[in-house]
């Protein structure tokens, strides 16, 4: 399973990563990581790559993580897979879910539930 980490701040790809890598036991399939630094690249390698997973972080510049989930839902074959986004204040959830984003978080992060909703959609999706 491909996952997709979106941040400018390599510190906060890296949290990305030990917490989704969780889902390799959870999910029973490794997970291959790809890094974006900002929602343009992040929309490019989405194009290329087709992640199963997204999960950007809410401070990702240049076209970021609002603007990204909403790009990759609004088009006329929408994104099929999982985004999530990080946020930085609880108070921006309504822009995560204008954006077509299927999970946030504020952090600090719990990783553990980061892990559980996350593995919930993805079994959800493979499902469908």
């Amino acid at each position: 399973m491909k996952a997709l980490l979106v941040s400018p701040d390599g510190e906060s790809r890296q949290a990305m990563r030990v917490i989704v890598s969780a889902l390799e036991r959870r999910l029973g399939t490794e997970v291959e990581f790809l890094e974006a630094t900002d929602g343009e690249r992040a929309a490019s390698m989405a194009d290329r790559e087709s992640p199963k997973l997204i999960v950007a972080d809410e401070i990702a510049s240049r076209a970021g993580a609002f603007a990204l989930a909403k790009e990759l839902r609004d088009r006329l074959d929408p994104f099929a897979g999982v985004v999530a986004i990080l946020l930085e204040r609880r108070h921006d959830s309504w822009l995560a879910e204008w954006s077509g984003a299927d999970a946030w978080f504020v952090k600090p992060l719990d990783p553990f539930a980061v892990t559980d909703r996350l593995a919930e959609l993805l079994s959800e999706r493979e499902r469908v």
